[in-house]
């Protein structure tokens, strides 16, 4: 069994900030448990692209209001409370933020938490090592 409290991540090599968000990694690849798990913080009045052109990411708002556009079909939907995505198809997306936004994330394959965003937005696929 695997336990552990969200704030035990702080300062550590699992919580990552990166301009406009934080990503705090509660399960990661070396978890060999086929996902990664993560609680992100999007800030009040930014704007990010991403791409995970080598992930499939499911998305659950659980605090704030923002903008989900997929950048692919110019589609719209409000993030609030309660909203999910899923980006099974590898969706070019953006996200603009009203309030900050808390959201929960679940990356197949797993994140190792080495992996950062280029040019494109795309995180590129890194196996973590046995």
């Amino acid at each position: 069994m695997y336990t552990l409290h969200i704030d035990d991540l702080n300062g550590t090599e699992r919580d990552i900030t990166h301009g406009n968000w934080r990503s705090r990694r509660m399960v990661l690849g070396r978890e060999k448990v086929g996902f990664s798990f993560h609680e992100t913080t999007i800030y009040a009045g930014t704007t990010s692209e991403f791409w995970y052109a080598n992930h499939i990411e499911a998305v659950y708002c659980v605090g704030g209001k923002g903008t989900l556009t997929n950048l692919e079909t110019g589609e719209k939907h409000d993030v609030t409370d309660g909203f999910l995505y899923l980006l099974d198809g590898h969706e070019k997306h953006r996200v603009e933020v009203e309030e900050e936004l808390r959201m929960i994330c679940v990356f197949n394959p797993p994140v190792t938490g080495k992996e950062v965003h280029d040019e494109n937005g795309v995180y590129p696929l890194v196996v973590e090592e046995a």
